[in-house]
């Protein structure tokens, strides 16, 4: 499991080790793009402005959507990923903090149009999923949504089939959504599949 200084370590060469097994469709970032380049529309095609990116690593998503005027937030608790992203995007409000322990006090004085996480969640367990987004859901605003674009599978069947797939590759210290597991605590939840491990959730206030 990376810890805060091993995402630091990981900053500069983050978003190659993505492309590459995203462009190999392997685990665990195979449609890496696909999810974000979806996420970034439907926000841009809602007119979403104020935007919360939770675990925002090196800004990949919201940098676009900044050049897109949209009002950017985000909590990482890497030093080094919100030292590169606040280059980017000077004007974003961006903080440090382990999501583990719930947003920061200075995200939760805002509502937002739409509260995204790509790749971040996993790494919470799923009680603490639960938590987290139950705390989520009352900082949206009317008609608001939450975004999230990570590795998931609809069921247990086909996680642990991927699971078998890539054998020792497979990360035991991450926590991956089992979307038919999840709908006990938000019925509405919606799951759209990517790839062979990963796909976008949509929750709604």
């Amino acid at each position: 499991m990376l810890t805060n200084e091993g995402f630091d370590l990981w900053a500069d060469d983050y978003d190659e080790c993505v492309d590459i097994s995203d462009n190999n469709e392997s685990y665990p970032f195979a449609g890496y793009k696909i999810v974000l380049n979806e996420i970034y529309n439907r926000i841009l095609n809602a007119s979403y402005k104020n935007i919360l990116d939770i675990g925002f690593g090196t800004g990949t998503l919201i940098f676009r959507l900044y050049q897109q005027g949209c009002n950017i937030y985000g909590q990482d608790f890497s030093e080094r990923m919100i030292d590169i992203a606040q280059k980017k995007m000077p004007e974003a409000k961006l903080y440090n903090g382990d999501i583990s322990n719930g947003l920061v006090e200075a995200l939760l004085e805002h509502k937002y149009d739409a509260i995204i996480a790509t790749y971040s969640l996993h790494h919470l367990t799923d009680s603490k999923k639960v938590t987290f987004l139950k705390s989520l859901l009352k900082q949206l605003d009317e008609n608001a949504v939450i975004y999230i674009g990570d590795v998931a599978f609809e069921n247990r069947i086909e996680h642990d089939k991927c699971m078998k797939k890539v054998g020792d590759e497979w990360d035991k210290d991450e926590f991956y959504f089992v979307v038919n597991e999840m709908k006990a605590y938000f019925p509405d939840m919606k799951f759209e599949k990517i790839s062979e491990c990963a796909g976008i959730i949509t929750l709604k206030k």
